[in-house]
């Protein structure tokens, strides 16, 4: 097998893993977990893995300046728990499927925000593109059994956050180590979160559940985390950033595949048009970059 063939199955294996998120939080939800519970078993349970392989990880972090910590803080809290906190909310409002479809207008709002905050040119392509996005929401919006406004809203506001983490490190993160940049996020994010008191309440929830609940929550963090980021890695090391992120567009396929077969989630047919109208415009959208794409370097969720 050549280092090529290699770096796309690679990816394809993170992107698969990254599509399980959505079944592994409907499972943790369908056993009494709200999404802002599912998001935490998810940091918590990932920062817990992280900062038992910390030897690993020291010389990594040896990377980061500390210029660069105010914004990979900014990333944490935005691109990583803000991102998971809506994106699981929104789960349990509309359905995995629904989700990670509009999880996936991200490429529309980096293109909005690097206008903005990077000053970089809108081309018509892009204009394009974004459009076709806009009518894949618009579609998503058009009925079926599980419409919820409120929470179509919140998936939005999950692309927007996920769009925010890429956009906020393109400058910020040369020079640092992919793997350093996932230790912080989770970390930050963790101790973020490690105060609550419904943070407790929610590990009590959990150890008063049956052994498959810990499982899956595990899964989530292992499997839908740390695994796919660790083989997202391997993979862009060989081959073009533009071409792994075109493999990632399999992780929407793989959450409303698992959807449809695990979950018995019904979409109407103008909803699933519209998912697919999304996914086409990020494929499309990462398959016509010629540099190291805002995702495929910011990718750490």
């Amino acid at each position: 097998m050549n280092r090529q063939t290699l770096g796309m199955l690679q990816i394809i294996a993170a992107a698969v893993c990254w599509g399980a998120l959505g079944f592994f939080g409907t499972m943790l939800n369908r056993a009494g977990f709200d999404g802002i519970q599912i998001a935490m078993l998810r940091i918590l349970i990932a920062a817990l893995i992280l900062l038992a392989a910390f030897p690993y990880f020291r010389p990594l972090l040896r990377s980061i300046n500390r210029r660069q910590v105010p914004v990979l803080v900014a990333q944490s809290l935005i691109g990583v728990l803000g991102m998971s906190l809506l994106y699981f909310i929104a789960i349990t409002r509309v359905g995995s499927a629904l989700a990670v479809a509009l999880l996936y207008t991200s490429p529309a709002w980096s293109l909005l925000f690097s206008r903005i905050l990077l000053g970089e040119a809108i081309t018509p392509k892009a204009a394009l593109l974004t459009a076709v996005a806009v009518s894949g929401v618009a579609l998503t919006m058009s009925g079926g059994i599980r419409l919820d406004l409120l929470g179509i809203i919140i998936g939005l506001g999950s692309g927007i956050c996920y769009a925010l983490y890429g956009v906020l490190g393109k400058a910020a993160m040369s020079g640092v180590q992919p793997m350093a940049v996932l230790f912080t996020s989770i970390v930050v994010s963790g101790l973020v979160l490690l105060p609550f008191p419904a943070t407790h309440q929610t590990f009590r929830q959990l150890a008063a559940a049956e052994p498959h609940i810990w499982l899956t929550a595990v899964s989530l963090s292992f499997i839908g985390t740390l695994s796919a980021f660790t083989l997202f890695i391997k993979g862009l090391e060989k081959m073009p950033a533009a071409r792994a992120a075109v493999f990632t567009v399999i992780e929407p396929f793989t959450a409303v595949l698992l959807a449809a077969t695990l979950l018995g989630e019904q979409l109407s047919l103008p909803q699933y048009l519209g998912v697919l109208l999304i996914i086409a415009a990020a494929a499309l959208n990462a398959g016509g970059r010629r540099k190291p794409s805002v995702a495929a370097q910011g990718k750490a969720v």
